[in-house]
């Protein structure tokens, strides 16, 4: 099993759980140290790779070939949530998410399908619940990658049926995972640099740390990903735990979910802190 992302957050936790259960996991990532922490867990192999070079991701597939004559399957975590206003995001971020969170998985399954083909294995590609509910503002360029995401995985499903090859899509809810570790400084650091929207970015940090505090154990996450490789039928599709409220808003249209967002946004500025407004300047 091929696991890219796994050095961290859900990832690693992913590779710990097939593990576990039997699996011999080949975890890939950029981060070499925490690799190497990984695979120290038993059953896991470290495999870096950075997967926006072509060059790298080559080198990994020769690796893999040298390990193994085939793979049961490939899960694509690798991917960074990416924030900030579509007006302001300067060009050379937006291409790296893209590279990072469409490319490299496109790159990693091509280069492995054979792999793959030989033991009529399983792609899984995680996507978001951000791949199919209404855009949120700030979140654009990591949601595009995500909807991106959808529309790959969706066509390749229905090319590699032809193969008996499943490909299936995952759609995490929130979970707490270290993509967003340091995410209060970012939001800081983007509000104050913002020209139209630092109020709001100050808003959203606070709403977004509040929500992190609620997110899911990665556990359930992992346990739905070794269903989706195990189970005889998989489903085409896996939604874990999606948020509530976003995805009622997705059921609504836009001339009546953007006012409803609008207000929503304005009512949390004049909260005081303690009910989940920003804190208030001395």
């Amino acid at each position: 099993m091929f696991i890219t992302g796994a050095a961290s957050g859900l990832g690693a936790c992913t590779a710990r759980h097939l593990a576990d259960r039997g699996f011999s996991v080949l975890a890939a990532d950029i981060a070499v140290d925490a690799l190497n922490r990984v695979a120290e867990h038993r059953g896991i192999t470290a495999v870096p790779v950075d997967v926006t070079s072509a060059t790298s991701v080559e080198a990994a597939r020769q690796r893999v070939s040298e390990l193994c004559d085939g793979l049961d399957g490939v899960v694509n975590f690798a991917g960074v949530l990416t924030i900030g206003s579509l007006i302001e995001i300067d060009e050379a971020t937006l291409e790296r998410t893209i590279q990072i969170n469409v490319l490299g998985t496109y790159r990693i399954n091509k280069a492995l399908f054979p792999l793959v083909h030989a033991r009529k294995g399983r792609i899984v590609d995680v996507s978001s619940e951000q791949g199919w509910q209404t855009p949120m503002p700030f979140v654009g360029a990591y949601t595009l990658t995500k909807y991106a995401i959808e529309a790959y995985t969706d066509s390749l499903r229905r090319e590699l049926m032809f193969l008996d090859v499943p490909v299936i899509k995952i759609q995490p809810g929130p979970f707490k995972t270290s993509m967003v570790a340091g995410i209060e400084e970012r939001f800081t650091r983007l509000a104050s640099e913002s020209r139209y929207f630092g109020d709001l970015l100050t808003q959203l940090k606070h709403l977004t740390i509040k929500e992190q505090a609620k997110a899911h154990d990665p556990e359930i996450l992992a346990a739905v990903i070794h269903r989706a490789l195990t189970v005889h039928r998989p489903r085409p599709v896996y939604s874990v735990r999606p948020d509530l409220g976003r995805t009622l808003l997705s059921t609504l249209p836009p001339r009546v979910a953007d006012p409803l967002l609008r207000v929503a946004l304005g009512i949390l500025s004049r909260l005081p802190p303690a009910l989940g407004g920003p804190p208030r300047r001395a």
